[in-house]
């Protein structure tokens, strides 16, 4: 029997012949379709929703083309619809996840930029080549809490010309890079297909081949209100064991603090000298990856959705996604296929698909994931808040119980409403965001008390005012009933804040087993007993608290605080 070596040096003379004589006609078309709907989702200017009938517009795709690759979607829980509209869902993450994973970037350097952003008191991002289109996408991003607040999404596309990044980039251009930015300002000069600066240009290529090159002999760039005015940028280049400018270390800053050269006198000498430790860091061994494989659960789908499923377009998915188990030196297609469960043949078809869209990268051998992948719905989606997330599943939730359906989160003493969807009757509970009970009270006050450990629980006074007759006031009871809660993951309060008001309530986590949240359901008292409403509304808050962790974890992948 031979070697895994040489079964793999087989397979990757094949694949590496395969590539070379690639065509049109070797394409999965389901997969390049799917990939325009989900970049259409995701375009700058696209609104949060998107009609069936902009798509096809948008695409220059068949209306039953864009209910297809919807319906698969939809399936797939990467997009949600309603037979008319449809927009981008947290799962999606998934696969720019992949690439942030797969290129070990916000895992390596995450830690050191907190350090520089306290620091600093400054935003520090850190931003990648994406070759695609001549320009700088940003993978992690530590931001200073203020009025004036200067932050980029995880994601967010900028032309090189006009961030510090992008010029040092620049430096390493060759011919062939400098022609594709070329065209790229021929197509669009004032860079109106970029969603983060607003409209304007930067001068042309002698101005920016200047830049560049001074970039390169100095080590460092600069950005002075290039982006949008009042918006100052000091960037370092972080480099592989070769020399090569991996990704690039900014410090951002507004005018009103500092000016481009009081900026670079403040942080420069700083970036510089732990410039080693950051390059150590990203080139230092990483741990295999963790978590399920993304292994291919199209054939259930396509037999309960029959036509309207695209398998093909759930398996290339299903590759691209794989990839994020790269560890920086690529992945076999042999691999590939043991980790989607798919043949060779079909992994091999996605993954020349892929290629050919940008979206990976092949040295004939292995295979791994490109910038380009961000632009699948990861700005859209990093930008999205607690409440964003769970609104969708709180109006399912009160479609299904037809009580109204909150999510608060502590709020020091006091829970405080995030995002509420009502039920429509003649008498309902009338509360709105924003809105602060006392938690000792409320069940959803009780679930996040019993979500922290003894000592980080907010201090009780002794005397805790009755709202109700019923109101529990004594510290020792609460104590007893909370811990109750933590055990039960739910609790239940029958009319201690309010005659006539009952509510229930579970827990929602984030990726690390953090209480972040709880999920609730009122209704007046006087429908049923206690029990009666236990019975029958906590599997539903349940499972809805379960979809609402998940969107969570899918949103950690980007570095968001939900994740893991």
């Amino acid at each position: 029997m031979p070697s895994t070596e040489s079964a793999e040096a087989t397979e990757s003379a094949a694949t590496a012949a395969s590539v070379a004589s690639t065509g049109p006609g070797d394409a999965v078309g389901p997969l390049e379709r799917g990939l325009a709907v989900l970049r259409a989702l995701s375009a700058p200017g696209a609104g949060d929703r998107m009609r069936h009938s902009d798509l096809v517009r948008s695409t220059g795709l068949a209306r039953s083309t864009v209910d297809r690759v919807v319906s698969t979607l939809d399936r797939l829980g990467l997009a949600r619809g309603d037979g008319r509209e449809v927009a981008l869902a947290p799962p999606l993450m998934a696969l720019p996840g992949a690439y942030l994973t797969a290129c070990g970037i916000p895992a390596a350097l995450g830690p050191a930029a907190e350090r520089l952003a306290d620091e600093f008191d400054e935003s520090v991002s850190v931003a990648v080549p994406d070759d695609a289109v001549a320009g700088a996408r940003f993978v992690l991003q530590t931001t200073r809490r203020r009025t004036m607040s200067l932050a980029f999404r995880i994601g967010d596309l900028l032309p090189a010309e006009r961030c510090a990044p992008g010029a040092l980039f620049a430096a390493q251009w060759d011919a062939r890079e400098w022609r594709a930015w070329h065209e790229r300002r021929e197509a669009d000069p004032l860079g109106g297909g970029f969603a983060a600066p607003p409209p304007g240009a930067a001068g042309g290529r002698e101005v920016f081949e200047r830049r560049a090159a001074r970039a390169g002999a100095d080590g460092w760039a600069g950005d002075d209100q290039l982006i949008e005015p009042g918006l100052v940028a000091v960037a370092v280049p972080v480099r592989d064991e070769g020399g090569r400018t991996v990704c690039a270390v900014s410090v951002v800053s507004h005018t009103s603090r500092h000016t481009l050269e009081s900026l670079r006198e403040t942080v420069l000498p700083r970036l510089l000298s732990v410039r080693g430790e950051l390059e150590a860091a990203l080139a230092a061994p990483r741990p295999a990856a963790e978590g399920a494989p993304a292994r291919d659960s199209s054939l259930e789908a396509k037999r309960e959705l029959g036509p309207g499923f695209l398998q093909s377009l759930a398996r290339g998915l299903a590759v691209l996604g794989s990839l994020g188990a790269d560890r920086g030196e690529g992945m076999a297609l042999m691999a590939v296929a043991e980790a989607t469960g798919l043949a060779r043949a079909t992994a091999r078809r996605s993954l020349l698909t892929l290629e050919q869209l940008g979206y990976v990268t092949s040295d004939g051998r292995r295979w791994r994931l490109l910038p380009r992948v961000l632009e699948l719905g990861c700005a859209r989606l990093s930008g999205l808040g607690l409440a964003d997330v769970a609104q969708p599943h709180l109006a399912a939730l009160v479609g299904r119980v037809r009580e109204s359906a909150s999510l608060a989160v502590l709020d020091g003493a006091d829970i405080r409403y995030v995002a509420r969807v009502p039920t429509v009757r003649i008498m309902s509970v009338n509360i709105t965001v924003g809105t602060r009970f006392p938690a000792y009270a409320t069940s959803m006050g009780r679930v996040l008390l019993a979500g922290l450990a003894r000592g980080e629980r907010p201090p009780l006074p002794e005397a805790l005012p009755a709202l109700t007759r019923r109101t529990v006031t004594s510290p020792a009871e609460l104590d007893r009933i909370v811990e109750q809660a933590a055990s039960e993951e739910f609790a239940l309060v029958n009319e201690e804040l309010e005659d006539g008001l009952r509510s229930l309530a579970v827990p929602v986590r984030d990726g690390r087993g953090r209480v972040v949240a709880a999920l609730n359901v009122a209704r007046h008292a006087g429908n049923g007993a206690p029990d009666e409403m236990r019975e029958a509304l906590l599997p539903a808050l349940r499972e809805t608290a379960a979809l609402i962790e998940a969107d969570l974890r899918a949103l950690g992948t980007a570095g968001l605080p939900w994740g893991v």
